[in-house]
């Protein structure tokens, strides 16, 4: 016996000596960061050579998406963070996302016969929720980073006031929206300088938004919430017959919150807590998913059962989600183990589940105009941030000299309940509009974690955010790297309306096939349901980066299906 222990200790010295010459990093071999513009990306990545952190990478990213995709955020909008400090090893979720102003409540939003009145919803000063990007920019300048807010939003400033290149999706965009747009002097003095609308190729530049962001980097809160910037916004706003008051923007406040964490095999997962849906969501989804090995199943059985997941967690995203400052929500149940075992329970191996027989009302939808951005830094600090404006350029309304074009999340609230937004889709007394509370959002910042990986990732794309960074955590799963989950087909199901959404390549012909024969309807592009690789019905914009330990390499993933966007990787000096 003697003998064979020594034989099997003398066989483990090579293992521990080889574990010891390749020990787990303790630190990302440099930075990594993706995000939906290049001149974004760049702006973090300066920031980091010149000796700021993730955090302060994020508030430059943040602030120069803000000045170039005003289709999809700005500082007249909202957003949800998701931070892990290296040194404290502590994640915290910090909510920026806009509040209702006293004077929105539900019947300024009905027409004479008290029907919705969606332009009223959807654009204008009605439309606009008080701003929280500009407040997270400071609160996470000052509590996280290294350097001045001033020094990390010195290139959104110089991107403002000396333009850029207008690129396709924004001068499309703004052709959808201009009619809307051209009825505000100061978005008009904006976006149609001497009266010559935006084209494609022109140099697009904002010396308003400069000097806003100018003030906000050398004020901080009180350069955006106080004084000239917050008496020209609320000005603007009431001008165009809405009702704004000086005290609440002053009252504004950014909240830290704790995120929410699961496992789901080998990683652990770290997510969005409510005002979001989107981690209650994947926590269900993911924990209703674990016990199946999805990348063995037939591919009809595999979208089958992640269908089956999403309709469950959509059905409860109707009636529990809200915000939690106002509203009760069930946290620790929806994301329990025993709860999802529960909904995995009723889940039929070969047939769908009719939604209706889920009993209900249809869920509100986040707009697919968002944007999102990911880094990891050399201490390993990391940064999932999504943002937005809401809709196609927000509510259209720039409040004369600020160059903040506002947001239009009203639209977010149930402002009738049982009655459609603007996507055709309903809400409930959860996410009815009160003073000062927070709408529902999709948005979902995510952490990956596993004894060889962390990835970090989101993004934009409405309800299918939730569905979009599922899908990317199965991706990861299963061994893809960063680009590879960025670049994934998409399939989605969100309760009601009852039918699979595809994009081209996301289910095959075949497939198709055999889940219409188990009752799903399936909905693809015209092209694709004929076999082949379909032209349009694309959504999200999802950026991704990953350290892989065993490597010590850093990757960066850009959804390619957005040209401006870009992943870029600093190696440590």
């Amino acid at each position: 016996m003697k003998k064979i222990a020594s034989i099997c200790l003398l066989s483990l010295v090579p293992m521990l000596a080889l574990a010891q010459s390749n020990p787990v990093p303790a630190h990302p071999p440099g930075a990594a960061i993706a995000s939906a513009h290049a001149l974004a990306t760049q702006a973090g990545i300066d920031v980091i050579k010149q000796g700021g952190n993730a955090f302060d990478a994020a508030v430059a990213v943040s602030a120069t998406l803000s000045v170039v995709e005003p289709i999809s955020s700005g500082l007249g909008g909202g957003g949800l963070w998701l931070l892990h400090d290296a040194k404290s090893g502590r994640d915290v979720f910090v909510d920026g996302r806009e509040t209702s102003p006293a004077a929105a409540t539900p019947d300024k939003f009905l027409d004479k016969n008290g029907n919705l009145d969606p332009n009223r919803a959807q654009t204008g000063p009605w439309s606009a929720g008080i701003p929280g990007l500009p407040a997270m920019l400071v609160h996470v300048a000052e509590k996280y980073g290294k350097l001045p807010l001033e020094k990390s939003l010195a290139p959104a400033i110089g991107i403002a006031r000396n333009g850029f290149p207008v690129y396709a999706r924004m001068a499309g965009g703004y052709q959808v929206k201009r009619a809307e747009m051209d009825r505000y002097p100061g978005t008009r003095a904006v976006f149609s300088p001497a009266g010559k609308p935006i084209k494609l190729g022109d140099i697009f530049r904002q010396p308003d938004l400069a000097k806003t962001l100018e003030r906000l980097g050398k004020q901080g809160f009180d350069g955006f919430y106080r004084g000239p910037v917050a008496s020209k916004l609320v000005a603007g706003v009431n001008a165009q017959g809405g009702q704004w008051s000086l005290n609440e923007l002053a009252s504004y406040r950014v909240k830290e919150r704790d995120p929410i964490r699961f496992r789901y095999h080998e990683w652990d997962v770290t997510t969005a807590p409510p005002v979001s849906s989107g981690g209650i969501a994947l926590a269900e989804m993911l924990q209703i998913l674990a016990p199946y090995d999805l990348k063995a199943l037939p591919e009809a059985e595999r979208v089958h059962l992640v269908v089956e997941s999403m309709r469950r967690a959509y059905r409860d995203r109707t009636f529990y989600l809200g915000d939690p400052d106002f509203v009760k929500v069930p946290q620790k149940l929806l994301t329990s183990t025993d709860y999802a075992a529960g909904l995995r329970a009723t889940i039929h191996p070969d047939k769908a589940t009719p939604s209706n027989l889920l009993s209900g009302a249809p869920t509100p939808l986040e707009d697919e105009e968002t944007t999102h951005f990911s880094i990891i830094d050399a201490d390993g600090n990391r940064v999932a941030a999504t943002q937005t404006v809401n809709l196609l350029y927000g509510s259209g309304l720039i409040p004369p000299g600020t160059g903040v074009l506002l947001n239009d999340e009203m639209d977010d609230f149930a402002l009738k309940p049982g009655t459609p937004n603007a996507f055709g889709v309903m809400g409930y007394e959860a996410n009815a509009p009160k003073p000062g509370k927070r709408m529902l959002s999709s948005m979902t910042p995510t952490f990956m974690e596993s004894k060889d990986t962390v990835a970090v990732l989101g993004t934009p794309g409405g309800s299918r955010i939730i569905t979009m960074v599922l899908l990317g955590i199965l991706g990861y799963d299963q061994g893809l790297n960063a680009q590879q989950v960025a670049a994934l087909p998409r399939y989605h199901h969100q309760w009601l309306p009852d039918a699979i959404d595809a994009e081209p390549n996301a289910i095959s012909a075949a497939a198709a096939k055999q889940l219409q024969a188990m009752g799903h309807t399936v909905e693809l592009p015209p092209d694709a349901a004929e076999g082949g690789r379909g032209s349009s019905h694309v959504w999200g914009n999802l950026q991704t980066v990953e350290w892989d330990r065993r490597s010590n390499t850093l990757q960066g993933g850009s959804d390619p299906r957005a040209p401006e966007g870009k992943a870029m990787v600093l190696p440590q000096p």
